[in-house]
């Protein structure tokens, strides 16, 4: 490993250097000690995947292993990280110290390194207090989508969210939102990572979170947000009265997550029965152990348990939430008795069209079209562009990710646009968290708009994606020709590599 151009060190002074830094900046005594054995064992080949290079932080924030290191996500990294947030933020807000920032955490923990989300967000609370900026920072575990509703409707600076998402058991994360409530895209992560970069050094009180607990600059907005969000949520239930009547049955899987009771709450918010939890997965748990991977992309292995459930309630319909609920899978029982498991592009098809027709009954007008919108990703299907063409509305393509759908949506919406619905294929079994009107809501109003249209329709899922399919089949046929081309372009990128067409 090559040192840092112009450092004038080779590997290991390099190595020497950030050890030492480390001995005297991190008071974690677990990761302290575990690189204190590491260098009197002589674990060279350890040291250089602890401390080899640094986290990169993009505009997905940042996402490793916890444990010891600067490659690592532990309590010196979260601080070093935050304070140089802190730092951008004062640039970029004159009004920081006014406004303030939101923080929330999932259920993460590493025992062997003392790092977990709830103690991460905690170390991040006390960066910006020790600075006299106001911290929103929830008292227990959050779906991620209430810190970007935290930010627009409390109207703040910025949002942090602890979590991996779906990544394995070991990972953490760090997810930044601006004031926009959407994830940050360029050039803020450049921004980011060289205020981190000036401020690696912990601040006097970084190591006392102690300090924040009797702050007045300390806000535990939980009930309050728990109360509005899904107040907020009723404005986009279309068929109360329908969904008191139905009998449809759902079992829902939080796999191990947040999820379990954001989505009870966002069937209540829809008056519909809440779904029948999977009991071995109902419950937030650090070790996700029922499942090799805590992701519902990873289809029916996943499902396992909550098929199982739905056989014996007789559920047709089997909803799960990926561990920090801002990402949803849906399976459905078909008449041969098999689960169908529905892609990403099925379901943002489905979704889609759902969410027009509910909104078309209540607006008559057809001159609202010209202000509505749906989004997907370059790489997804364009079956809502079909859509749109046939009914009036707008469709518009957005880069690949979440970040970039979400500032293009918030944009139209301060434009005076309403956004119906956006989606991504994510190269799995997932629908975008994005159905947004003047707050971004996610996975708990999908679930209750899929259950919404179960109640309404006389149709199962899988005969109503059929009927919107074939209603125009030359329209499918380009539109797989054109997604095979979208994948070709961003995922082989021929260009970059010279790669060439094989011969027929």
């Amino acid at each position: 490993m090559a040192a840092p151009e112009g450092s004038g060190l080779g590997e290991d002074a390099r190595l020497d250097q950030e050890t030492a830094q480390w001995l005297r900046w991190d008071k974690n005594s677990l990761t302290l000690e575990a690189v204190k054995r590491l260098i009197a064992e002589g674990n060279k080949e350890e040291l250089r995947k602890c401390f080899g290079a640094r986290m990169e932080f993009g505009t997905a924030g940042l996402r490793a292993a916890m444990g010891p290191g600067i490659s690592r996500m532990n309590d010196l990294t979260i601080i070093q990280t935050t304070q140089g947030f802190c730092r951008y933020l004062e640039k970029q807000f004159s009004d920081l110290k006014q406004k303030g920032i939101v923080i929330s955490f999932d259920a993460r923990a590493h025992p062997s390194s003392g790092g977990s989300s709830r103690r991460f967000a905690r170390l991040a609370a006390t960066t910006f207090i020790s600075q006299g900026i106001p911290v929103y920072l929830f008292s227990d575990i959050t779906p991620t989508p209430f810190v970007p509703f935290t930010v627009s409707h409390l109207k703040l600076c910025a949002g942090i969210m602890i979590t991996a998402s779906h990544n394995p058991k070991q990972d953490n994360g760090y997810k930044v939102y601006w004031d926009n409530g959407a994830q940050i895209i360029s050039p803020h992560d450049k921004g980011i990572s060289q205020a981190i970069e000036e401020n690696l050094e912990p601040w006097p009180q970084a190591w006392d979170d102690s300090l924040i607990d009797s702050s007045p600059l300390l806000h535990n907005p939980s009930a309050s947000i728990n109360n509005d969000y899904f107040e907020d949520l009723k404005k986009y239930c279309f068929h109360r009265s329908v969904n008191r009547e139905t009998k449809v049955k759902f079992v829902h899987t939080s796999v191990h997550g947040v999820g379990h009771s954001f989505v009870q709450s966002a069937f209540k918010a829809f008056d519909l029965v809440p779904p029948e939890a999977v009991p071995e997965q109902k419950d937030p748990d650090p070790e996700f152990p029922t499942v090799k991977y805590p992701n519902p992309e990873e289809g029916k292995g996943v499902l396992t348990l909550s098929f199982a459930l739905a056989d014996k309630t007789k559920a047709r319909i089997v909803l799960a939430n990926d561990p920090d609920a801002d990402r949803l899978a849906v399976a459905e029982k078909q008449d041969s008795g098999e689960w169908r498991v529905f892609s990403g592009n099925e379901l943002g098809a489905l979704l889609g069209w759902w969410l027009f027709t509910s909104w078309k009954e209540k607006n008559q007008d057809r001159s609202a079209l010209k202000d509505t919108y749906m989004l997907s990703s370059t790489v997804s299907s364009k079956i809502l562009r079909a859509i749109a063409l046939k009914e009036g509305f707008h469709f518009e393509e957005t880069l690949t990710g979440f970040k970039w759908m979400g500032n293009r949506a918030k944009q139209l919406i301060d434009q005076g646009k309403t956004v119906l619905f956006a989606f991504e294929e994510a190269i799995g079994y997932m629908c975008c968290p994005f159905v947004l009107d003047k707050d971004g809501v996610s996975a708990a109003v999908i679930s209750a708009e899929l259950a919404s249209f179960l109640a309404t329709k006389n149709l199962s899922l899988s005969q109503q994606l059929k009927a919107i399919y074939v209603d125009d089949p030359e329209q499918l046929k380009k539109e797989l020709n054109e997604l095979v081309s979208a994948i070709e372009e961003h995922f082989f990128q021929p260009q970059k590599y010279n790669l060439q067409p094989k011969a027929d």
